[in-house]
């Protein structure tokens, strides 16, 4: 039996209000119920603090909710692995939280709940154990100088092809010349293991003019160095999710369904995201508040909390994905700081009995630790893809009274990952 496409339950295990209580069993009933659902779609915007729980029907489709509404503005600033889509965050924060009370998120990952806090114009705090999480979060929220912004990110730019594109030959015609360089990093056995000499020349001279450079926004630039440096690296064009070996060779593309050859230069996607993140960051400055954005490098179970009013969030899921690792390039080409041994959950430690005995214990202890900051009544709010069934227990651990438990269907899974996919958010309140 499958999960329920919607579902709202209650602690004591009745269920309350409209359900659509279908349980699926096959591909002939999931048409069914598909074709038959009683709830529209919810529209982010329309949800209000009395919003019923229970009406709410989180299953988009393209057609409801398209690619590019999904990842607006600073949102597609970087890919990353596991976050959850903006218009999940902007339903739960508009229904339990108000202008000017603050959001928590403990597991802050690329910064969703932060950016949608913001635009609503509710204060949002964030901690993470990956430095570059914080580095992404503290780019995608900044307040910036519109001119100054794209000035920097063009000039940078700018040098880094006279330094790179430019022959010595066209050179002497022009009479241009070349600023002088010293580059650190050509033999790091990271870099050269996944990149092209002259796709890790051009990423190392990029890097050496931000650290020389007189640049005020240099997190942001750090972003787009470090996006650059995933698409240059050796591999699969459908495989950047997942690379287990650098590609050297030309080999079949199963997105291009054709023979494809690693890339062997930067340069084009330095060109590239420089020019698509001015216009995001320029999008989402038109709407950003006010609102204050606390970032933290911290291992979220040692954390002692600002006062807040609510906690949502999605933690790492165990055993599943290694959350310093699937940016590994960023460490080695930025230098941050690793600290993936304190991750909860991750894949490298497995999912056996005795991680997910670990992992609950360390998620309800940040929860634990999280709620002492808050008042009574208010809300945590857990996205997860429970497949293990360990929230229950987690619920139980923290000591919250379970409000509601929604299920839904994710619609879109990129690259390889096309497969289905569910997760579950859990509705707790303080007692």
């Amino acid at each position: 039996m499958k999960s329920p496409i919607f579902m709202v339950s209650r602690s004591n295990n009745t269920i309350t209000g409209r359900e659509v209580d279908y349980m699926i069993a096959n591909e002939e009933e999931q048409a069914e119920v598909r074709s038959a659902r009683v709830l529209l779609p919810t529209i982010p915007g329309q949800v209000t603090p009395d919003t019923p729980l229970e009406s709410l029907n989180l299953n988009w489709r393209e057609m409801d909710l398209p690619e590019k509404d999904r990842t607006k503005h600073v949102h597609r600033l970087h890919p990353y692995l596991g976050k959850f889509i903006p218009q999940l965050t902007e339903v739960f924060l508009r229904k339990y939280f108000g202008r000017g009370q603050t959001v928590l998120d403990p597991f802050v990952g690329s910064g969703t709940t932060l950016v949608q806090a913001n635009e609503l114009g509710i204060n949002s705090i964030g901690y993470d154990i990956s430095a570059f999480n914080v580095l992404l979060c503290r780019a995608k929220t900044a307040h910036y100088d519109i001119s100054e912004m794209q000035r920097e990110v063009l000039d940078i730019l700018a040098r880094v092809k006279a330094a790179t594109q430019i022959s010595s030959s066209q050179r002497s015609l022009t009479g241009e010349v070349i600023e002088t360089l010293s580059i650190s990093g050509m033999d790091n056995e990271y870099l050269q293991q996944w990149f092209a000499t002259r796709a890790l020349s051009e990423l190392l001279t990029y890097r050496s003019f931000i650290e020389t450079g007189d640049y005020q926004y240099t997190d942001l630039l750090k972003v787009i160095l470090s996006r650059a440096a995933r698409s240059a690296r050796l591999t699969t064009h459908f495989d950047l999710d997942f690379p287990k070996r650098p590609v050297t060779e030309p080999y079949w593309c199963y997105k291009h369904s054709r023979i494809c050859s690693p890339t062997g230069e930067a340069f084009k996607f330095l060109n590239r995201y420089s020019k698509d993140t001015i216009k995001r960051v320029k999008q989402f400055q038109e709407i950003r508040t006010d609102a204050s954005v606390q970032l933290f490098h911290e291992d979220s179970r040692k954390a002692t909390y600002p006062e807040n009013n609510g906690i949502f969030t999605s933690p790492p899921y165990v055993g599943l994905i290694d959350y310093h690792e699937q940016h590994a390039y960023a460490y080695h080409l930025l230098g941050l700081q690793d600290m993936r041994e304190s991750e909860i959950g991750a894949a490298s430690n497995g999912s056996s009995m005795k991680a997910q005995e670990r992992y609950k214990k360390d998620i309800a202890e940040v929860f634990c630790r999280a709620s002492e900051f808050m008042p009574a009544g208010s809300r945590i709010i857990v996205v997860a893809n429970d497949r293990a069934n360990l929230y229950g227990d987690i619920a139980d651990m923290v000591g919250v009274e379970v409000e509601g438990i929604i299920n839904r269907h994710v619609n879109r899974r990129t690259g390889r990952r096309s497969g289905e996919f569910y997760e579950s958010i859990f509705v707790w309140r303080k007692c």
